[in-house]
């Protein structure tokens, strides 16, 4: 088959989760005999409407769009409204009957509901939309967006029109698949498709960066938090969490990424004095994966506000390099029985801040239960989030919808 994957965020550029999530998707999809060709928007200006290269194997074609990360929010609105006019006004040109055989399009964004629909009446071909978060929900359970408002329909029109692409929409878990078909009564083909990772772990080559020299610190048990610093993720809670755990000379915190919320975090720094917590701004792919091969902990926050149950795709990361996970997640989150019940990591309900602090001090003074707790999340890695596993789910619902035509 060839498959086209729409993402509005990729590789090399980018730093985020679901980027490096969609690659090595395409790699294992190549690996299995498809072809592959990721659709995504660049943001240079000086740069042709649309640019082909390739990346590993994969073709990726890049077609012009305004900046939508990292952008002010009606800016970015207006942005990503168009990524579908844009898109297909550069491809379209490339795409014949026979150009692909289905499309794998990523959720969020919302809005390349209108491209997936004239590529599947184009080339005669189903769809699969990954779907990774319940947008705009979430920003009204956060409170960013009012429900009822005109901006909250303008979102929920989108999103509609994005789901009413899909011949199968795949959600994280058990409890989104509930809740999604609750709330859509529901009128939508779905299936559970976990967040996914490669299982080969990153080994350090001998040339890269010593992260321990760089920051002034030698054998401190290194909390790490690396992707999205947004509302989402409630990051004073995580900052709550390194204020206390000052008690510990060897407790040291380690924030990268990029977001809303960077401010915030360099302002409690501040505020508080937190001489235990260094912030580094978003780095390569190559660098991040050098990271992970050099701290102690996987550290993640979910906002207490979310609904839906998701599964931060930075948890993959951690566990492919067997780093026990210390996270805190909205209540009833079964992200947070599946990590427990596997031993895989110490997880608790985001607003619950002294069991937090008591998990991350079990973890900052036995070695012996990190290295054991990690062994168990790669365990759990390798059953129920392997990308090989992920590649068949979809490529089956593919087959089978096409055959049903």
């Amino acid at each position: 088959m060839h498959l086209a994957l729409i993402i509005d965020d990729y590789l090399p550029h980018s730093t985020r989760v679901a980027a490096k999530m969609f690659h090595e998707l395409g790699l294992e999809l190549i690996s299995q005999g498809h072809e592959v060709t990721v659709i995504t928007p660049h943001f240079e200006k000086h740069e042709s409407a649309l640019i082909e290269d390739h990346l590993d194997g994969i073709v990726v074609w890049r077609f012009f769009s305004g900046e939508i990360k990292d952008v002010p929010k009606i800016k970015r609105a207006i942005n990503e409204t168009l990524l579908s006019f844009r898109s297909w006004s550069a491809i379209q040109g490339k795409i014949d009957k026979d150009t692909f055989d289905g499309v794998v399009y990523y959720s969020p964004s919302i809005f390349f509901g209108s491209l997936v629909s004239k590529l599947k009446k184009r080339c005669q071909c189903n769809s699969y939309l990954v779907l990774r978060d319940f947008f705009p929900q979430w920003a009204i359970d956060s409170g960013l967006m009012k429900e009822g408002s005109l901006i909250e329909r303008y979102f929920r029109f989108f999103e509609s029109v994005s789901y009413r692409q899909a011949d199968t929409i795949g959600v994280m878990s058990e409890k989104n698949l509930e809740i999604f078909n609750s709330n859509t009564g529901l009128q939508y083909p779905t299936a559970i498709l976990r967040n996914w990772a490669n299982l080969l772990p990153h080994k350090l080559s001998g040339k890269e960066d010593h992260l321990r020299k760089r920051l002034g610190i030698d054998d401190e048990v290194i909390y790490f938090y690396g992707g999205n610093i947004g509302h989402a993720q409630d990051m004073a809670n995580l900052m709550r969490l390194a204020r206390a755990m000052q008690c510990f000379d060897k407790a040291h915190f380690l924030f990268v990424g990029q977001g809303d919320e960077v401010k915030l975090v360099n302002d409690l720094i501040k505020d508080w004095e937190l001489n235990n917590c260094s912030y580094l701004p978003s780095v390569s792919q190559d660098q991040f994966k050098d990271i992970l091969a050099q701290v102690d902990v996987g550290l993640f926050s979910l906002s207490s506000q979310h609904s839906a149950h998701n599964f931060p795709g930075k948890l993959l990361g951690y566990m492919v390099q067997s780093l026990p996970i210390l996270g805190s997640v909205n209540k009833g989150n079964d992200l947070m029985d599946l990590v427990n019940e596997n031993h895989a990591g110490l997880i608790s309900v985001n607003g619950d801040d002294d069991t937090f602090f008591e998990n991350a001090s079990k973890l900052q003074s036995d070695a012996e239960l990190r290295k054991r707790i990690g062994a168990s999340g790669y365990e759990l890695l390798g059953k129920e989030f392997a990308v090989g596993n992920i590649a068949n789910s979809i490529v089956s619902a593919l087959s089978h919808k096409q055959k049903s035509r």
